[in-house]
């Protein structure tokens, strides 16, 4: 048995290791590519914050592989494939794609053009809010090119962890749902993007009930291609503040790197949506970015971020009080854990 241990262990730590060598090696030559933080001309930004223990932020990201590996041999889901030939060929030809397209964001990024998008879609088909570059990124939630080359973008943008830090937030919701027969459980993923997070749910709860809901038809299309293996998920193209589905429908609801793109008013109508969907004794988990003082070695990263990644609702998301905002709504805070530079929160229904 401990040698088993052993052998998942080190397979665990090849396949991650290789993983972060992999993004975090394309993060440092894409830092390499790209202008100056500030635009010329423009004032050096200071983050108010103090400078990070290096020690510190190593240790929080080693932290965190810790507690994925721990939820893997506690059976709480699979370990990730990220070994597969198929994966590596695609990851190679999203990389050459993401340097192709790398000028073009750092173009919008040094003019400040993040708006970009809106010639794209003046049909009043979408709320203003919503059309945005970004990230910078070309075609913004909009095009087949941005939904398929998201994935690449945000593990470079988080030096190959971001999957793992999903994967804490999958933990919270296995433990929550321990015990329920899996054919009885409807979930709705909410922002469900190109499907990346409802993918790894159904790795590891593959017979539950599942929906996805996306504002962008692009994402949803391709969520549509990566689930299809399920055939019992149904991707929703729809708007999670105006959500298309009936009250109490849902037996967990959950939301991934949501909340700091939403304006304050469009958090609060989303909050109340979700209350309306789930069910009494119902669970909702969302995860997203640390705020202010959770980890104060990292709050200076956290300044940086809306600035040199157009993230307009970031200010305000760092301050917002999740257990009073969802509260309100009907929905109780009952646990939370770090991941990094991700928060996982779960919330049950009253």
């Amino acid at each position: 048995m401990g040698l088993m241990r052993d052998l998942s262990r080190a397979r665990y730590a090849a396949a991650q290791g290789a993983r972060v060598a992999w993004y975090m090696g394309q993060y440092m030559l894409a830092r390499r590519l790209t202008g100056p933080f500030n635009r010329p001309g423009e004032p050096r930004f200071e983050p108010q914050s103090p400078q990070g223990d290096p020690a510190r932020i190593r240790a929080a990201f080693l932290e965190l592989f810790a507690k994925d590996r721990a939820n893997i041999e506690a059976g709480l889901y699979p370990a990730p494939d990220d070994m597969r030939v198929t994966r590596a060929l695609s990851a190679l030809r999203n990389s050459a794609q993401f340097f192709r397209d790398l000028p073009n964001v750092d173009r919008r990024r040094l003019q400040r053009e993040a708006t970009e998008v809106r010639a794209q879609a003046n049909d009043g088909r979408y709320p203003a809010y919503y059309l945005q570059n970004f990230h910078y990124q070309s075609g913004g939630w909009l095009s087949e090119e941005s939904a398929r080359l998201y994935d690449t973008q945000v593990e470079i943008l988080f030096g190959g962890a971001a999957d793992a830090m999903r994967r804490i937030a999958l933990g919270s919701l296995a433990r929550a749902l321990k015990g329920k027969d899996q054919r009885r459980v409807k979930l709705v993923d909410l922002a469900c993007g190109n499907g990346r997070f409802l993918r790894q749910v159904l790795a590891a709860f593959p017979r539950v009930g599942a929906a996805g809901l996306d504002l962008s038809p692009a994402y949803c299309e391709e969520a549509r291609k990566r689930l299809q293996k399920w055939p019992q998920v149904e991707i929703v193209n729809g708007a999670v503040e105006q959500a298309p589905f009936e009250d109490a429908s849902a037996d967990a609801a959950t939301s991934i790197y949501l909340f700091h793109e939403l304006p304050p008013r469009t958090r609060r109508q989303t909050a109340r949506e979700i209350a309306r969907i789930v069910k009494p004794g119902g669970v909702f988990v969302l995860a997203d970015s640390i705020q202010t003082g959770d980890a104060p070695d990292l709050d200076r990263v956290l300044e940086y971020f809306p600035v040199g990644f157009h993230e307009p609702y970031f200010g305000s998301y760092l301050n917002e009080d999740f257990a009073a905002l969802f509260g309100e709504a009907g929905l109780e805070l009952e646990e939370t854990e770090l991941a990094f530079l991700t928060k996982v929160m779960r919330f049950t229904k009253r």
